[in-house]
């Protein structure tokens, strides 16, 4: 199977993109909307290389500047993201009420490597994902919640005052839940 990198656009990916331009075309700015729509739509919720190319080819906007918007804004994936994104704010407010220890249990728990994140200092991101792809782990630098941290945001759904009981409870809800 190539990787996400190796993979070629399908039909169905290339039509999809071209009305996603065509929907933003003479709008100003709007590199930035086409690639939050292409990525909303894709499988796996990223912005692979091949839809990249084929976004700078059909938008007229240089490969070099789609890349640049692609790595520079933290809401765009270059991996594949799993069925399940939980991100651990590593803010300060956040690090000092536990945010780490938070981090380093939910990877134990769900099978990823500690290695992967005690070689990461806090200023750090990370992004892991899951081998059966259930679950994509991150951090941002802040999610500007600092009165209720430490905060975890799940599937786009902010958590306040997270422990580790209320994280793996959260965790096996979507453990159980079917795809």
């Amino acid at each position: 199977m190539p990787s996400p990198e190796e993979a070629t656009l399908n039909a169905r990916e290339r039509t999809s993109i071209d009305q996603i331009v065509a929907q933003y075309e003479g709008h100003p700015g709007s590199l930035l909307g086409i690639l939050g729509a292409v990525q909303s739509v894709s499988l796996h919720r990223f912005l692979s290389t091949p839809a990249l190319r084929y976004v700078a080819e059909r938008s007229g906007v240089p490969p070099a500047r789609v890349y640049s918007a692609a790595t520079f804004f933290s809401l765009f994936n270059l991996q594949p993201q799993g069925d399940n994104v939980i991100c651990v704010c590593r803010g300060t407010a956040c690090h000092t009420r536990g945010s780490r220890d938070l981090l380093s249990m939910l990877c134990h728990d769900l099978g990823l490597r500690a290695a992967d994140t005690t070689a990461l200092s806090d200023a750090d991101k990370l992004a892991l994902t899951t081998a059966d792809r259930r679950f994509t782990i991150r951090t941002v630098a802040c999610f500007g919640q600092c009165a209720l941290a430490p905060v975890v945001e799940v599937n786009h759904h902010i958590l306040s005052h997270v422990n580790e009981r209320t994280l793996q409870r959260e965790i096996k809800a979507l453990s159980q839940e079917r795809k």
